[in-house]
């Protein structure tokens, strides 16, 4: 078996209903196939409606789709109030990357609630993760011309990090052979605007 069949990864995706959660993970993993790496992806939560929470899993040389609490060695979080509920499943030393946006849960745009503070969730990821960043998704998904391509500029924020075996150029050929041309070209500016993004 070759180095690169050997590659152990374990990735936690987590975010709500619209923000691409479900797309972000296929094309990961579509993008991992095609590099020849082995890869298993599973739904935790399914979307049941518009704003409702989604997470997904995908492992690169794992038979499960699971990850349980403590696994994961990526977090990938589209919003930052589900990225501080997901971080149970991150490893000690594991990487996050987070949305700074938040699409507020019915209670908070109703003022019933309100969010907690962003520089307080990014304090407390911060002191849990061996290394974190965060994004503004929505702004660089409407700068490359879609809100929802958010999801992507933070795949390619990932993929600049060289946190995968392969990198931003892979997934760009997946958005290329997977999306509608008119999709594709939005989605890969929005690649290449969280790739670029300052640490």
């Amino acid at each position: 078996m070759s180095a690169l069949q050997q590659t152990r990864l374990r990735i936690f995706m987590t975010g709500v209903g619209g923000q691409g959660t479900l797309t972000a993970t296929t094309l990961l993993a579509r993008a991992a196939l095609a590099f020849g790496l082995p890869v298993t992806s599973g739904e935790i939560h399914g979307m049941a409606q518009r704003g409702g929470v989604v997470e997904s899993t995908l492992l690169i040389g794992y038979k499960s789709p699971k990850i349980g609490p403590g696994e994961a060695d990526i977090l990938l979080g589209f919003e930052p109030l589900e990225t501080l509920r997901a971080m149970s499943y991150l490893k000690p030393g594991g990487l996050v990357l987070s949305s700074t946006e938040f699409l507020p849960p019915l209670s908070v745009a109703c003022g019933r609630e309100e969010n907690p503070d962003i520089d307080a969730i990014k304090a407390t990821v911060t002191a849990c993760a061996g290394q974190a960043r965060f994004l503004p998704c929505r702004s660089l998904g409407i700068e490359a011309g879609a809100v929802q391509s958010g999801n992507i500029a933070l795949l390619g924020a990932l993929c600049a990090l060289g946190a995968l075996p392969f990198g931003v150029d892979v997934l760009a050929d997946t958005v290329r052979a997977t999306m509608k041309p008119k999709i594709a070209e939005v989605n890969l500016r929005a690649l290449e605007l969280g790739a670029a993004y300052p640490a």
